[in-house]
């Protein structure tokens, strides 16, 4: 059987890298006119997929579209992204799409996987999720000119590309006016480390609504990493404190699980939300906020093609607003 030629093969056969070879595919105004030839020649002499390539470099579109699957956490917070994911697929099917999925555990990873997939399959572009400060794939994708557009936010500029988000800020405001309007004021909150761009804008929901009604937030937040045991501990604290809040409001339905443990053993209980509304917060009676992820994974696919269709189409970011559900525990 004849060995199967890849990306690697062809870097070989004409002495470059790999990441030229991909440059050469789907970015070929980057590179050399020399070196683009000697690629485009082995291509041709390893019939290392030429169809694929050929119409790539015409511009003509396969109908694919490459989304990355999110690592496993803790089986809450993670079925967010599922839900995602499921939306994404149905409506790109619907619009005539086909959905790649992959996997990768961090930026570094993922941005070899870009470099993977461009050099094997005839991408149209992607979807990126979780974007954050300095994102470094969203660089690496805008150099080389491969169409995307984001879940999320580009924390350092609004204007970089097209995104489509959910208010973070307007849900857990939506949940602090909610235990305001209870009769509450010390309301506590449980979030990630600053430096998150999802979770400091979750946070400033909390903190500006408390100011708005004149109350002072200092020392009724707590910082933590995702987690149920980490949410009881950081409840725990500020249940402990010589006059500690009354309600409690987290940034994830984990975390709110956790907290849910500690606020159950106080006297009186105390009120908690969290968010995303996970089926787990369902299931237990815990309020929360939904974010409507159906209509961003529509809107996402809306954008991306959009812009595949040039730059006469000027796609604008769509900033969705998410919900409260109440129930039993606030």
């Amino acid at each position: 059987m004849a060995e199967k030629v890849t990306i690697a093969t062809v870097a070989r056969h004409a002495q470059v890298s790999r990441q030229t070879v991909s440059n050469v595919i789907n970015a070929p105004h980057i590179v050399r006119e020399e070196t683009r030839q000697r690629v485009q020649d082995a291509i041709v002499a390893l019939g290392y997929r030429a169809n694929q390539a050929a119409r790539q470099m015409r511009t003509g579109r396969s109908r694919l579209i490459a989304v990355r699957i999110e690592p496993t956490r803790d089986g809450i917070n993670g079925s967010v992204l599922d839900r995602f994911l499921h939306g994404l697929t149905v409506t790109a099917e619907t619009a005539g799409y086909r959905t790649l999925l992959y996997t990768a555990t961090d930026a570094e990873r993922e941005i070899t996987s870009y470099d993977d997939l461009l050099g094997s399959y005839d991408l149209d572009g992607f979807v990126l999720t979780g974007t954050d400060h300095g994102d470094p794939r969203t660089a690496w994708l805008a150099e080389r000119g491969v169409p995307f557009v984001t879940f999320g936010r580009p924390w350092d500029d609004l204007d970089a590309h097209c995104w489509v988000d959910v208010d973070g800020a307007a849900g857990t405001a939506q949940a602090t006016r909610h235990l305001l309007a209870a009769g509450h004021r010390r309301i506590g909150w449980i979030g990630w480390p600053a430096g998150s761009g999802v979770g400091d804008d979750r946070r400033a929901g909390w903190r500006e609504t408390l100011r708005e009604a004149a109350v002072d937030p200092t020392g009724l937040d707590r910082e933590t990493v995702d987690g149920i045991a980490e949410g009881e501990r950081c409840a725990h604290e500020l249940l402990a404190l010589p006059t500690p809040p009354t309600a409690l409001v987290c940034a994830s339905d984990s975390l709110a699980l956790g907290a849910l443990q500690a606020a159950r053993a106080a006297d009186p209980p105390v009120p908690v939300i969290g968010f995303d509304d996970t089926p787990v917060a369902a299931a237990i009676g815990l309020t929360s906020v939904s974010q409507p992820l159906g209509d961003a994974a529509a809107r996402c696919v809306d954008l991306l093609t959009a812009v595949l269709d040039g730059p006469r189409h000027t796609p604008v970011p769509v900033l969705l607003q998410p919900s409260l559900v109440r129930r039993h525990t606030a």
